[in-house]
């Protein structure tokens, strides 16, 4: 029996079969749709029915079912999957028995026959039913079914709400609806806008506005809030995760509005809410045509193109089409996998990649004497503050004298440009990691004044998940069940994304005239306590309950605060409206060299009064004296 079973089930796989099934279903449901529609006419009487029209159904039935069924298979109802049957279906089901509905009194007219003026319609009515009851039952078997193997495997349902009721949100209930394995249940929508308040959404309520967020989590019990606004920019989406966050509940997001042009819109393309969704400001917006008019065709050399940003800076200008693209940097692994990323996703790219310090002239020289690259970016750089701190010699070793040589190099082998990574530290130093940027952004400006080379500088705040910044930290301390240890309650900053930080670096070149330092609007700063609270939540925890927070005291050389210009800088805009440039500070360029030497001999003696030297360049470097 097992196996006369297993045959039975083999047989009703095989797609021939099942259209055959739904032939002979179609075909019954004709004939029952006739029968049934004379019975409704005559009030339900079978005996009242004229015996003439009972023959004529029959005579005319072989005809019906032949145009029926070749109308079915014009409309694709035969060879459409229905377990996945979605509107479109439906609606080509409805045309299908539509057209069937008025051919009939056609082929009654042809024969000589006539039926009940009400016929057609009630014809028309029943086979839709029937048909279409046939055909979607597939998925509703497979729904429960599906269902009763999450149960059986003990995956637990998970009460969803969606913030977002239109094209997105519709599409992801969908998706949701038809996956095979999906455990999710959308219990409730949420939209703004007051006219869909107390309306269904594919069956799922919408139950009120963003205000109403957290009493219909507790209401219907939400697992997980899903944000489906796929238009909605960061300004706008910032207020609403604000209010999700406070719920307790695991956070996901569409990530942008392609999803619904590409008509992409399902649940692996869902990723976690991240902190830079919370920042509030617009992502910079750049003028391609200008990047691709400076870089396309051209010698690029990055420094540092394994790092963060310069890796990032590898990725934007391959999809520019560079005549070649140079990697340099000291640390293999790094830029081993940015190499493999580039062969993979651009393998027509001509990619070179070198390894090497810029701290080593030779080295650098002789890149530049095989190479000439056109442009320049130095993103190559010691940055970690504390670190820093602890090993000055070093910080002016690699900021100061390996931008140096990389920019001498630049001038003597006559590149177009040269764009230098700077940073906010460099204003008003209180640390020798900043001090060294200053200095190197003080270099660049002397050498322009020589050089056929456009030197600038960009000067940015931190970046969100690069090495070394207090994300990736952050996130290990609350995997390990915390604490999650900032320095001081008040501490602010400045932030943006990689992305961001490196658009501003592209634009930059394009706008570069030689001597500048770009500066980024960056909005509104933000407490670094505020940032380590959002990640906490964000990872589904309760700040003081799961995760605590322990203040720590200001690091050496740590700032409350970060600035972005110095005063004696000033404001000028260019065309991208978060874009600025800095006026240059006027300096001494002979003294300015000659301290730069003399820097240049205490490192090399390890001088223990380096930062003194520091300060005679930068005066506005300010710093504790030991002892």
């Amino acid at each position: 029996m097992k196996k006369l079973r297993d045959v039975r089930v083999g047989i009703l796989k095989i797609p021939v079969t099942r259209i055959m099934l739904l032939i002979i279903s179609d075909m019954l449901a004709i004939l029952l749709a006739s029968v049934l529609s004379l019975y409704v006419r005559y009030d339900f009487h079978f005996m009242d029915v004229p015996r003439e029209f009972w023959e004529t159904i029959l005579e005319v039935f072989p005809y019906n079912a032949v145009i029926t069924l070749l109308i079915f298979y014009f409309f694709r109802l035969y060879n459409s999957v229905w377990r996945y049957a979605s509107d479109r279906e439906l609606v080509n089901s409805g045309i299908a028995v539509l057209i069937c509905a008025v051919v009939q009194p056609v082929l009654f007219w042809l024969s000589g026959r006539r039926l009940p003026l009400s016929y057609p319609f009630f014809y028309g009515l029943f086979l839709l039913l029937f048909t279409a009851g046939v055909r979607f039952s597939y998925r509703i078997m497979r729904m429960l079914q599906n269902r009763r193997l999450n149960h059986r495997i003990g995956l637990a349902r998970v009460n969803c709400m969606i913030v977002g009721a239109g094209a997105a949100a519709n599409a992801m209930m969908k998706e949701i609806e038809t996956s095979n394995y999906l455990s999710m249940n959308v219990a409730c929508a949420i939209d703004d806008n007051p006219g869909c308040h107390g309306k269904y959404l594919r069956g799922v309520p919408i139950v009120g506005g963003r205000e109403s967020i957290p009493d219909n989590v507790q209401k219907y019990n939400i697992d997980e809030i899903i944000i489906a606004i796929p238009s909605a920019g960061r300004g706008e989406l910032k207020p609403i995760l604000e209010i999700c966050k406070e719920t307790g509940c695991k956070m996901r997001i569409l990530p942008g509005m392609y999803q619904l042009i590409n008509g992409d819109v399902n649940v692996s393309k869902l990723r976690e809410v991240q902190v830079e969704d919370l920042l509030g400001r617009e992502p910079i917006e750049v003028n391609v045509d200008e990047i691709i008019g400076y870089v396309s065709g051209k010698i690029v050399l990055v420094t540092g193109g394994g790092g963060s940003i310069g890796s990032e800076l590898c990725r934007q200008i391959a999809q520019h089409t560079p005549g070649q693209l140079l990697i340099f940097d000291i640390y293999e692994n790094n830029v081993y996998e940015i190499q493999q990323e580039l062969k993979q996703k651009y393998p027509e790219l001509d990619l070179i990649v070198l390894i090497g310090s810029v701290r080593n002239e030779a080295r650098v020289d002789s890149i530049f004497q095989k190479y000439h690259p056109d442009i320049i970016y130095h993103a190559a750089a010691h940055k970690h503050v504390p670190l820093m701190e602890d090993s000055p010699h070093e910080a002016i070793k690699n900021n100061v004298f390996g931008t140096l040589n990389v920019a001498k190099a630049a001038d003597l082998y006559g590149a177009r440009r040269f764009v230098m990574i700077s940073t906010d530290k460099a204003v008003n130093p209180t640390n020798i990691m900043g001090a060294s940027k200053r200095i190197c952004e003080m270099i660049i400006q002397n050498l322009n004044k020589k050089s056929t080379t456009n030197y600038v500088a960009v000067r940015f705040g931190n970046v969100l998940g690069s090495n070394g910044s207090v994300i990736p930290l952050f996130k290990k301390q609350i995997e390990h069940g915390g604490p999650v240890t900032v320095t001081h309650p008040d501490i602010i900053r400045y932030f943006m994304t990689i992305p961001e930080a490196t658009s501003l670096v592209l634009q930059a070149g394009a706008y570069a005239r030689g001597g500048e330092i770009f500066v980024l609007d960056m909005g509104e700063p933000m407490k670094i306590l505020d940032l380590a609270k959002n990640l906490i939540q964000l990872s589904g925890y309760k700040v003081g309950e799961d995760i605590k927070i322990e203040f720590t005291g200001l690091r050496p050389g740590e700032k409350m605060y970060e600035e972005l210009l110095m005063n004696e800088e000033g404001l000028r805009e260019t065309a991208n409206k978060m874009i600025y440039i800095g006026k240059p500070i006027k300096y001494n360029s002979d003294v300015f060299e000659h301290q730069l030497q003399e820097l240049y001999e205490a490192c090399l003696d390890e001088a223990s009064d380096i930062r003194e030297k520091v300060k005679e360049i930068v005066p506005t470097y300010e710093y504790e004296r030991m002892g």
